[in-house]
């Protein structure tokens, strides 16, 4: 059976739910966890929608690879991910998180599989 994008994308909620504050993770994480590797960009897909749904999403957890904030053009304005990022103690320079490994959440070894 194919679950429905819709699911996935519960899932995916779900999931950058349990980030702690202070945390990020990346698509890819967040894809691997679900058990969909080669999955990243319909993670991406999910954050761009976060904003829609009824329970808080803290989307600007959600950062590509390298630790860069691809995903701030999907906020009110350009800045409102670094600002929420800044508000947890996460310190960002030409749109990149400082000090990256220190912050990254890794769902597959952080939570129970």
């Amino acid at each position: 059976m194919v679950k429905k994008q819709s699911d996935f994308f519960d899932q995916v909620y779900q999931l950058v739910r349990l980030i702690p504050q202070g945390k990020v993770t990346t698509y890819g994480a967040i894809a691997n966890y679900l058990g969909a590797k080669s999955s990243s960009r319909v993670v991406g897909y999910a954050m761009n929608h976060a904003h829609f749904q009824n329970e808080y999403v803290p989307a600007h957890r959600v950062v590509n690879r390298n630790g860069q904030l691809t995903g701030k053009h999907h906020f009110t304005t350009p800045y409102v991910m670094q600002e929420l990022l800044d508000k947890e103690s996460i310190q960002i320079e030409n749109d990149s998180i400082i000090d990256f490994q220190k912050h990254f959440w890794n769902p597959s070894t952080e939570l129970d599989l």
